[in-house]
């Protein structure tokens, strides 16, 4: 059945009109409330009572637009996240009275009970005519017998013209019109009770939720969080690479140069055969600290910039990659050292689990600059099932053998770590992952040039 006519019958058309339908009482109680506490506490000024009648009263709306936000979440879907909450600057009442004044969340949920009363009403009463109106005459020919079984009429009176003329809705064309209308009118009403409860969800959005100083506050808290966490997460790696690669191979080589020395008297051949395989050890320790600094900072990066790198990057790995570079990207257009370096090494991750976990047979990486943003996207045409935190995006889905295609070992954090890392600089990760593949990966990050 098309969308238009399942659309009268489907849950959501009949949620949205509770939702309308019960807004009315609410919104008297909460008008009445706010009004009330207005009054009151402007009265009671001269007594010095108001103060604390007011910030009582504020209170009071927070409660009233926390029962909204789940009405809302209940009857239209709306996940609302709560406003941040009244946070004194020292313990006592005094305190808590000047925070609740102070608090623009406080005064916004007051003014939503104020606003949302005049709407309310006209919703409500639009909402019903339509919906009501609607099924009654759709449904008249079931119930037109009643005019004359009990009130002497052939149906419908539409109109008095005078000299007792009256018009009524009795013959079999007028009744199908008629009863035409009503479906009209029924078809059109969800969408009608639908385009009014875009205002409420404006409305509870826009009054009832945190505001989006505070929103952008806290995702910068989190975006900082998440930088020192990865930035103490690559110390403790560079320290265990460091420890476990290049230090214990470097004492190994004083080691073994001591023995050299106490040899180099009494048995000069095997002396010499020592100092040449400590110089192995040499080439082996150094290979290893280049290693380490172009995982700290590539050379190349600071020299010729993001496309020779990332083609020095693919050419590394294990699978064949196709890299396509935005012409516009050159030395003398470069986005900011450190989204740079964030896109070489989000780069350096999605390769490295192409590598190791797509089985894949071959891979295109594609960066281009759109407007202000960095766009760097991965594919393989590997078995897929990539996906974040567990939780399935665009269709992903689960691996059969138990592990994740988009996990990473290095540093245990995968993707969802990508995505964090990504999010502190105001970055996006997007996965196309479907069971089966291909895979596609889209890193954006702001140019910041």
């Amino acid at each position: 059945m098309p969308a238009g006519l399942r659309a009268p019958f489907s849950g959501r058309a009949w949620r949205e009109f509770l939702y309308l339908f019960l807004s009315l009482p609410m919104a008297v109680l909460m008008f009445t409330y706010a009004v009330t506490v207005i009054a009151l506490g402007a009265g009671l000024l001269v007594t010095f009572l108001g103060i604390p009648v007011l910030a009582g009263g504020l209170a009071g709306s927070r409660a009233l637009g926390g029962l909204e936000r789940a009405r809302a979440r209940a009857l239209l879907g709306l996940e609302v996240a709560a406003p941040e909450p009244v946070r004194p600057a020292k313990p006592g009442l005094t305190a808590w009275i000047g925070a609740v004044l102070k608090s623009g969340a406080s005064w916004r949920h007051h003014l939503y009970c104020l606003l949302h009363f005049p709407w309310a009403i006209f919703a409500f009463v639009f909402s019903l005519v339509i919906w009501s109106v609607g099924w009654l005459l759709l449904s008249y020919p079931l119930w037109r017998w009643t005019f004359p079984a009990y009130l002497g009429r052939p149906g419908i009176q539409m109109g008095d013209f005078g000299s007792g003329h009256r018009f009524y809705v009795d013959t079999p064309a007028e009744i199908g019109f008629t009863s035409g209308i009503g479906l009209l009118l029924v078809l059109a009403g969800p969408w009608v009770i639908h385009g009014l409860t875009q205002v409420d969800r404006i409305m509870v959005q826009g009054l009832l939720g945190p505001s989006s100083l505070v929103t952008r506050v806290s995702q910068l808290e989190s975006g900082r969080g998440a930088a020192v966490d990865t930035a103490a997460a690559d110390l403790r790696r560079i320290e265990r690479d460091l420890h476990d690669g290049a230090q214990a191979r470097l004492a190994s080589l004083a080691m073994d140069l001591g023995l050299a020395k106490a040899k180099l008297a009494e048995d000069p051949q095997a002396a010499a055969k020592m100092v040449d395989e400590a110089h192995g050890e040499v080439k082996i320790a150094l290979q290893e600290l280049r290693d380490l600094a172009r995982g700290i900072h590539p050379a190349i990066l600071t020299d010729r910039g993001l496309g020779p790198a990332l083609s020095a990057l693919a050419a590394r790995c294990t699978v064949p990659v196709r890299v396509t570079v935005d012409p516009g990207l050159s030395l003398a257009r470069r986005p900011a050292a450190a989204i740079e370096g964030m896109a070489y090494f989000t780069a350096c991750e999605l390769l490295r689990n192409v590598s190791q976990h797509s089985r894949a047979g071959s891979a295109t990486l594609d960066v281009r600059r759109t407007a202000d943003r960095l766009m760097l996207l991965v594919t393989d045409n590997g078995r897929g099932g990539a996906h974040i935190h567990g939780a399935r995006i665009h269709g992903t889905g689960p691996r059969t053998d138990g592990t994740d295609a988009g996990a990473d070992t290095h540093g245990g954090t995968g993707l969802a770590g990508l995505a964090e890392r990504l999010a502190s600089v105001d970055g996006l990760l997007t996965v196309d992952s479907p069971v089966g593949g291909p895979t596609a990966i889209t890193a954006e990050l702001p140019w910041r040039g």
